[in-house]
């Protein structure tokens, strides 16, 4: 079964950015509001500036995606990265309201829309392109998220993933595959 490759790229991108929020909604849930706005030194940001960003990033970037510049005029880059006071409630809706401007995008997309020119900061891409910038670019915020909430449970955290020193546990466990 031959499936069409812009198909393929646009659902398994999907699946992976669904995987990428999994991870940061999971990491997210174990802070309270004090955590989330913790900021380890003047050099980085919080947890809750993190999500904040993102939000922004996501609805200048997906809003029109195939015809208007992922930069928009309206966004306030600058404001995304001001600690603020907001309650994990708030912080949760921003959040949410991000993603659900994505996934929204991405699910009106047609393989054939893998392909179009697409502007980013004036910059043209393809549609792929675009969608592997912005994988990266989330899979970096996610990872300092998860870093973020690891730091501040210290001892109390359970990991998202396979825990240190159970690797071999976890492959004995793991159904085997065929190569």
């Amino acid at each position: 079964m031959h499936q069409n490759p812009n198909q393929h790229f646009l659902e398994t991108s999907i699946l992976e950015f669904e995987k990428y929020k999994a991870m940061a909604d999971k990491a997210i849930e174990r802070l309270d509001a004090n955590e989330l706005h913790y900021i380890p030194n003047q050099a980085s940001n919080s947890v809750a500036i993190i999500m904040k960003h993102m939000k922004g990033n996501m609805i200048s970037r997906w809003t029109d995606f195939l015809t208007s510049d992922g930069e928009k005029p309206d966004r306030d880059r600058d404001t995304e990265f001001e600690e603020g006071k907001e309650t994990k409630e708030e912080l949760m809706a921003i959040w949410e309201k991000g993603w659900t401007v994505f996934f929204n995008t991405l699910h009106s997309l047609k393989p054939e829309d893998m392909m179009a020119t697409v502007y980013i900061r004036k910059e043209p891409h393809t549609a792929m392109k675009a969608f592997i910038r912005q994988l990266t670019h989330y899979a970096y915020h996610v990872g300092q998220i998860v870093f973020l909430a690891k730091l501040i449970k210290d001892s109390h955290w359970d990991s998202l993933s396979i825990p240190k020193g159970k690797s071999a546990e976890f492959l004995n466990k793991t159904p085997e595959r065929p190569f």
